[in-house]
């Protein structure tokens, strides 16, 4: 059977299946909303206990990391991001969850081996790259601070 290019799209974009973007979008926007609430809870509640406001923030952020990595390790994460997409992704529980997923996979490899080893796998480039270029822009801020 032959076809023309023309012709195969055409057919592909009758098989493909709908795209559902209003309620993906939709869900996306209510649980990335919702971890970001949770936060924002966390850190009123932590200020009302006469935390500083400024260590209250700290204590949300490290809160938030060991809850997704929990949730990961529970498989909870991973049942969530099924419905709710990038909602899951808000930078520091996505950023745990990255961590958590690999070593948890590999985990039946061993501690050194499988866990440690797997655990960047994901976030590890990121890792590199944000060190690598905080320190590239720290230098060049600092040559240019002393030249002023």
């Amino acid at each position: 059977m032959n076809m023309t290019d023309k012709e195969y799209q055409a057919l592909c974009a009758a098989m493909a299946p709908r795209s559902r973007k209003g309620k993906n979008g939709l869900c996306a926007f209510l649980v990335g909303g919702g971890i970001c609430l949770l936060g924002q809870l966390i850190t009123e509640g932590l200020t009302a206990l006469e935390l500083p406001p400024e260590e209250a923030r700290s204590w949300t952020t490290v809160l938030l990391i060991a809850l997704s990595a929990l949730f990961t390790a529970l498989h909870v994460y991973d049942k969530l991001a099924v419905h709710a997409g990038a909602g899951t992704l808000v930078p520091v529980t996505g950023f745990a969850n990255a961590v958590v997923s690999p070593a948890m996979e590999f985990k039946a490899e061993g501690f050194i081996l499988g866990v440690g080893a797997k655990m960047f796998t994901i976030a590890g480039p990121v890792i590199v790259y944000g060190v690598s270029a905080s320190v590239i822009y720290g230098f060049i801020y600092w040559i240019s601070q002393m030249l002023q």
